[in-house]
């Protein structure tokens, strides 16, 4: 099992005799109120889930990150957390001042300000997601952000119980898990869909040379048109139930905002799935892009640049199901030419179940169909 990102895994929760002491004083402070996608990042802070950072990014780490894909340490990050406030909030606080931070009308978190600074938006996007598009999601919502950005360290006193309580773990609670099923190679999957038929075949492939898969699929906000967040834990818990040896894999929520950033995105990915106790991180083709703007194999393609990371990436490149072979393969394996091959068209499979067909099984798995159709509304609108 690997070490911890930057060595150590980080813990920003509260400790419990203290929660009455912090609660009470972050009624006294400024306070700044956020989305709940960005409570979920402080909270990923808080568990571990982004060591080594200790809270938003100060200016000296944001321009390292955004220009570099490093911390100032040159530990590789590549996604930067950031804590965006309006001008008029800002001017209520000073640097080595303590904030609380509220979304939704409760309280929850305190950052000790170490940095205020302005930002150049278009900077920024053409190094995350290298464009400025609006059309991006991701530089949609760097637009909308605010002018001025707190940097500094945080606490959570008041930690949400999230989604689905169930299947949401700490890293530390991941490292316990994998020890105590002894698995000492641990291959991640990330996933914002239902599982197809090349999916588990991904996943398996991935078996075959490691103890144990942690299928991790995200729960948050994502864009129209996919998979709603319980069609995916029920659909994967389906496949998982009918077609897993018993210890071989398990299923753990990650709650994240999807940011589409492609390349960059995918070495976050990796980053969070190593700080879970994973020794390998697949990363299939597309990884988390958008339209057209990245290449299909950018997100392996940027793994080179971090020969240092500390997780195995697993690349699959182009895998269909092929009418010869009589079943799901690869192109380094099957011999076949394209007359013989189907590919996975996840496109095709969500207009059939939003139709409420069953895509054809050779394609998806009928107890996932059926799962995923038990729901009226089994996609985001």
């Amino acid at each position: 099992m690997p070490r911890p990102h930057g060595g150590k895994l980080v813990n920003r929760l509260t400790k419990a005799s203290k929660i009455e002491k912090v609660k009470t004083e972050a009624l006294e402070i400024p306070k700044v109120s956020v989305s709940h996608e960005l409570r979920l990042d402080f909270e990923n802070i808080a568990f571990g889930l982004y060591s080594p950072l200790k809270g938003p990014l100060t200016e000296t780490e944001f321009d390292s990150v955004v220009s570099k894909g490093r911390l100032s340490n040159d530990i590789p990050w590549s996604i930067p957390i950031l804590l965006d406030v309006t001008e008029d909030e800002a001017s209520k606080f000073n640097v080595g001042d303590s904030i609380a931070i509220e979304s939704n009308g409760e309280l929850f978190a305190v950052v000790e300000v170490d940095d205020k600074y302005g930002w150049d938006k278009e900077f920024y996007s053409i190094n995350i997601y290298k464009t400025i598009d609006s059309e991006h999601p991701g530089v949609a919502k760097t637009n909308r952000m605010n002018p001025v950005l707190v940097g500094g360290s945080m606490e959570i006193f008041n930690e949400h119980p999230g989604k689905f309580p169930k299947y949401r773990l700490k890293p530390e609670e991941t490292r316990f898990l994998f020890k105590e099923k002894g698995w000492r190679t641990v291959a991640g999957f990330q996933t914002r869909n239902a599982p197809h038929m090349g999916h588990e075949y991904v996943q398996k492939t991935a078996l075959s040379f490691v103890d144990g898969l942690f299928i991790n699929p995200l729960i948050g906000k994502k864009k129209a048109g996919d998979f709603t967040d319980i069609a995916i834990i029920e659909s994967y818990q389906a496949l998982i139930d009918n077609y897993f040896l018993k210890n071989a894999a398990t299923l753990v929520t990650l709650e994240m905002e999807m940011r589409y950033a492609g390349p960059k995105e995918a070495i976050h990915h990796a980053i969070v799935r190593k700080n879970y106790g994973n020794s390998h991180f697949i990363v299939g083709r597309d990884h988390a892009g958008v339209g057209s703007y990245y290449g299909p194999f950018e997100a392996q393609e940027i793994f080179e640049d971090y020969p240092d990371l500390g997780i195995a990436p697993i690349f699959f490149r182009n895998f269909f199901h092929c009418n010869k072979c009589g079943g799901p393969q690869n192109d380094k394996v099957c011999p076949h030419g394209d007359e013989d091959r189907e590919n996975f068209k996840g496109r095709i499979m969500r207009k059939l179940l939003a139709e409420g067909k069953n895509p054809d099984p050779t394609q998806m798995r009928p107890e996932v169909t059926e799962t995923i159709l038990r729901h009226e509304k089994p996609f985001v609108e």
